[in-house]
């Protein structure tokens, strides 16, 4: 801190002086003047809740089953939602995001798009089996994912800066993967044309949101190396 100027000095020193610079709310968001923040962060937040409430609805669901059936899974389901809702609602702002309703739509369908499944049809006893390894396999990466994701936890296609630890060492769009996983193993357990179609349009949509959000993402220099060092999306050997 600087010393106090003589008392016969402050006058006209401070005079002299410009005014003290305010932070400016916009500065985050170049070329958006603060008048626009405000609409924006109103937008951000009603998202965060809208899939917030999603999630609540669905771990409400998954300790429904846990409670009647007191199997392990619909634990394992709670959790990880209960983890999401919390990741959500705290993720960082972010530094750039889609505003095309198209990758909105794409990221809702994805990511609540298995809610749509339902314990009708075929029940195979290998489908159960099989099924519920893969749910557990898709719960492990979720839970990795988020892990290593942290407060940058999106759902529509954004930057809240590059993530490359963990899962997203080994794919890109590891989340994603996980989702598809825990969708076809619940279809293998619950063989039926509804369910058939649920996952034909989660995955859809998961394979959608994963080329907006690499378009979003395509003109920062560290994701383009960052996609050269991890080669696939969601499988590895083959996309």
């Amino acid at each position: 801190m600087r010393n106090m100027p003589a008392r016969d000095q402050e006058r006209p020193r401070a005079a002299a002086q410009p005014p003290a610079a305010q932070p400016d709310p916009a500065a985050d968001y170049p070329g958006r003047s603060a008048r626009q923040i405000g609409p924006e962060r109103l937008v951000r937040l009603l998202a965060n809740v809208a899939g917030a409430a999603a999630a609540v609805f669905f771990a409400r669901a998954s300790l429904q089953f846990y409670l009647r059936t007191h199997q392990l899974i619909g634990g394992a389901f709670f959790v990880e939602q209960t983890w999401f809702v919390i990741a959500f609602l705290i993720r960082r702002p972010p530094k750039a995001v889609s505003r095309g309703l198209a990758g909105w739509a794409l990221a809702y369908g994805g990511t609540f798009g298995g809610t749509l499944l339902r314990p009708v049809g075929a029940h195979p006893p290998w489908g159960v089996n099989a099924g519920l390894g893969l749910q557990l396999l898709g719960l492990a990466i979720c839970g990795l994912s988020f892990a290593a994701l942290g407060r940058s936890l999106g759902l529509a296609p954004a930057n809240r800066g590059l993530v490359t630890r963990g899962p997203y060492a080994v794919v890109r769009h590891p989340l994603y993967a996980a989702y598809v996983l825990i969708q076809l193993g619940y279809l293998l357990q619950s063989m039926a044309l509804w369910n058939v179609l649920v996952m034909v349009l989660a995955c859809g949509c998961n394979i959608g949101r994963v080329l907006t959000e690499e378009r979003l993402l395509g003109t920062s220099a560290d994701y383009a190396a960052y996609r050269q060092r991890v080669r696939w999306r969601l499988l590895p050997g083959v996309w």
